[in-house]
C-alpha cells in the first residue's frame, strides 16, 4: 500500500514485543525510515502529568501516589501491580484517554506538509488489549531470553521473567503478528530489518 504522493490513506502498524526485546529502538529505526511515530508508554508518561488524572489518583489512593503535587509513577505501580481490581481501574481510566490521544494524533499525519511513509503505534500490550483491528498490520519485535535479560540488566531493572505475568508470550506475540523481527543482532542489523518491514507495510 503506497502513501503520501499517490494520496491513499496512510498505513497504520501497531508495533508490539516483548520486554527489553528493542521496541524503543525499532521504533526509532521506523521514524528515521521516514515513519511518524508515537509510543503508547509516553502518552500515559504525559496523560499522569496532568492535574485530571493526578486528581483521580490521589482520590483513589491517597496523596502517597503524588507527593509534591505530582504522581510519583513508582508509587502508583506498587499498588496497582499489587491489587488487580486497581489496575482495572487505572486501566480503564487512562486507555480510553490513550486511545482518544492516538487517534487526534492519527488524524493529523495526513496534513502534514510532507507526510510520512507511515504511522506507527508502539503498544506493549498490543494483543492483550484486543487493539489488532485497529492496524492495518502488526509488527513484533522478538529477542532470545538471555539477550533481553542483559539489556534489562544494562537498564538497571530486574530480570525479563518477573516482569511479564500480564504479557503474553512471545511466541504468542509472533504467531498473532504480521511481521517479526528477530532483534537479537546489533542495531544496524535490526535498522536493517525494520526499513524491509516498512517497505512491505508501504507497497
Amino acid at each position: 500500500m503506497a502513501a503520501g504522493a499517490t494520496g491513499e490513506r496512510l498505513p497504520f502498524v501497531g508495533l508490539t514485543g516483548g520486554i527489553a526485546a528493542g521496541k524503543s529502538e525499532a521504533l526509532r529505526a521506523l521514524e528515521e525510515l521516514g515513519a511518524a511515530t508515537i509510543s503508547s508508554d509516553a502518552v500515559v508518561h504525559e496523560l499522569l502529568a496532568t492535574d485530571e488524572l493526578r486528581s483521580l489518583l490521589v482520590e483513589r489512593f491517597g496523596d502517597a501516589v503524588a507527593p509534591d503535587g505530582q504522581v510519583d509513577r513508582a508509587a502508583v505501580a506498587e499498588v496497582v501491580f499489587a491489587e488487580p481490581e486497581a489496575r482495572e481501574w487505572l486501566e480503564q481510566e487512562l486507555w480510553p484517554r490513550v486511545g482518544r490521544r492516538i487517534a487526534a494524533w492519527r488524524e493529523q499525519l495526513a496534513d502534514r506538509p510532507e507526510p510520512p511513509r507511515a504511522g506507527v503505534v508502539e503498544v506493549p500490550l498490543l494483543f492483550e488489549a484486543g487493539m489488532e483491528p485497529d492496524f492495518d498490520a502488526t509488527v513484533a519485535i522478538v529477542a532470545e531470553g538471555g539477550v533481553r535479560d542483559e539489556r534489562a540488566a544494562d537498564r538497571g531493572h530486574e530480570g525479563v521473567d518477573s516482569r511479564t505475568r500480564r504479557q503474553l508470550s512471545q511466541r504468542e506475540k509472533a504467531d498473532r503478528a504480521d511481521f517479526v523481527v528477530e532483534n537479537d543482532g546489533d542495531v544496524a542489523d535490526l535498522e536493517r530489518k525494520m526499513s524491509q518491514v516498512l517497505d512491505d507495510v508501504t507497497r
